[in-house]
């Protein structure tokens, strides 16, 4: 059961990044050239028509982080165990098809090749450790509370 609520976990991680970089990208109106909402099935075409708009990608950069955090704290709540494993696992995923996507396309600038490895990894561990925080608050409290009433 453990494995099927973490692969669900992971979905539902990687579904939450999907759809805050696509709204990242869809932040400029002069940026979407593609007709739906996601632009991943014309993703060639995007690139292509911003290949030299350096700000595109810094804003692609920046959501990017923004959906590597909060994909890894959606991981994080729904995994039982090994809460920033989990989330460290949805910035490795993100950064494979950042690479990929590298590797496919030639219209990125230099500095998103180098920054995309500095984004995913630190984000997702940041997600991960946010929602251990708040665990390990939320448990620091409830184990207080069952003090006080054992001792009353």
């Amino acid at each position: 059961m453990n494995f099927l609520r973490n692969t669900f976990a992971v979905f539902v991680g990687l579904g939450v990044a999907a759809l805050l970089i696509t709204l990242g990208v869809r932040l400029n109106s002069s940026w979407i050239t593609y007709e739906g909402f996601t632009p991943f099935q014309r993703w060639e075409t995007l690139l292509k028509s911003v290949e030299h708009k350096p700000y595109f990608f810094v804003a692609l950069l920046i959501s990017s982080g923004i959906a590597a955090t909060v994909g890894g704290v959606a991981t994080a709540i729904i995994v039982k165990y090994a809460k920033v494993a989990y989330a460290i696992l949805i910035g490795f995923i993100l950064l494979f098809i950042g690479m990929l996507d590298i590797i496919i396309f030639p219209y990125h600038p230099t500095f998103y090749k180098i920054l995309i490895f500095l984004t995913f990894f630190p984000f997702a561990w940041m997600g991960g450790k946010i929602t251990e925080v708040i665990y390990n608050r939320k448990n620091k409290k409830r184990r207080k509370l069952l003090k006080e009433k054992r001792n009353l």
